[in-house]
């Protein structure tokens, strides 16, 4: 039977997951994904700190506010991939380059988004703290602070999705590498379908993943935000199933092990003590220094909420 759309155009599944290992074998599919993840990430940084700063400041001074947030809601309509030349122009064709447009693609939605988060924070808040003689400042950081950066972490969530669907584009030019890159030698150029919808389904269990640490890095930032749900699920604990008590202790245990290996890779990078000193350089390329510093941060971050939520359990037992 003649298949309604030919198999060089749509891959069968099975072809698709063999694809898969065709590509971390014959593609260096790893070091790609390092690469893409590494575009990404320093893009998202970029684009939360210069969104955060400019934010606050159209937000809060009315001087600049009618200056520029009309031209900056504007901005939302800009077709990014009409810009590329110009960012060739300013930054030429290397990693700083994709940097700086993955960022610009995910700053100029999030950018308004922390003006209306502004906005949107209640008079109440506002009155009890001017009743209470706090200065500008103290307001700033007690009330505007807190409460937009709780809401904009779910912004961040979504917004840094936008820089993936853009990262085919970016990649393709020049030789970095990257997940980009590689659908566009593999899959576009050569015609490897197969390939082609492996690695969109690779990029689907990155986002997916990334989802997950985004809104576990919430709940540990804003645990007030699900203040509800854990009341809720706190007396739910008895009724709990085995697979459920499982994955509570094991995620803690899994955090603890991915810190333990990210500092035995930065160590490596100075000490040689895998033998090769330069993998996770050479995996993350030029976008290597920020990530190592996100790594030692992060590393650090988990080991202390580990040994804290330990102490805290502990706690519980005596009291119980």
């Amino acid at each position: 039977s003649n298949p309604v759309v030919p198999s060089g155009i749509l891959p069968s599944p099975g072809r698709v997951l063999g694809a898969m290992g065709q590509v971390f074998v014959e593609n260096e599919l790893i070091v790609n994904l390092c690469r893409s993840i590494g575009l990404n990430v320093c893009g998202y940084l970029e684009a939360i700190i210069i969104s955060i700063i400019f934010g606050f400041v159209v937000g809060l001074l009315p001087l600049f506010n009618g200056l520029f947030a009309k031209p900056i809601d504007a901005f939302r309509f800009v077709p990014l991939t009409g810009v590329i030349g110009l960012f060739i122009v300013w930054f030429g064709l290397g990693v700083t380059m994709k940097v700086h447009f993955l960022a610009f693609g995910i700053l100029i939605y999030m950018l308004p988004v922390i003006v209306t988060r502004i906005n949107e924070v209640e008079d109440v808040y506002l009155k009890t703290a001017y009743t209470l003689g706090a200065s500008k400042w103290q307001i700033i950081r007690t009330v505007y602070i807190p409460h937009v950066l709780s809401k904009f972490s779910d912004d961040i969530r979504v917004l840094t999705a936008i820089s993936w669907t853009y990262i085919i584009i970016i990649e393709s030019i020049g030789n970095e590498g990257g997940l980009g890159a590689l659908m566009w030698r593999t899959g576009i150029r050569q015609g490897n379908i197969a390939k082609l919808f492996a690695m969109l389904f690779i990029i689907i269990i990155i986002g997916f993943i990334q989802d997950k640490l985004f809104t576990m890095m919430d709940r540990k930032l804003y645990p007030y935000k699900y203040l509800k749900e854990s009341l809720k699920t706190a007396g739910e604990l008895k009724s709990q199933t085995l697979f459920q008590r499982v994955k509570s202790n094991m995620l803690p245990i899994l955090g603890l092990l991915s810190a333990a290996v990210m500092l035995v890779l930065l160590i490596n990078e100075f000490v040689g003590i895998l033998g090769k000193n330069d993998i996770l350089s050479y995996a993350f390329g030029a976008t290597f220094p920020v990530i190592a510093i996100l790594m030692g941060v992060f590393s650090v971050w988990i080991i202390f909420d580990f040994i804290h939520q330990a102490k805290s359990k502990k706690l519980t037992l005596k009291k119980a």
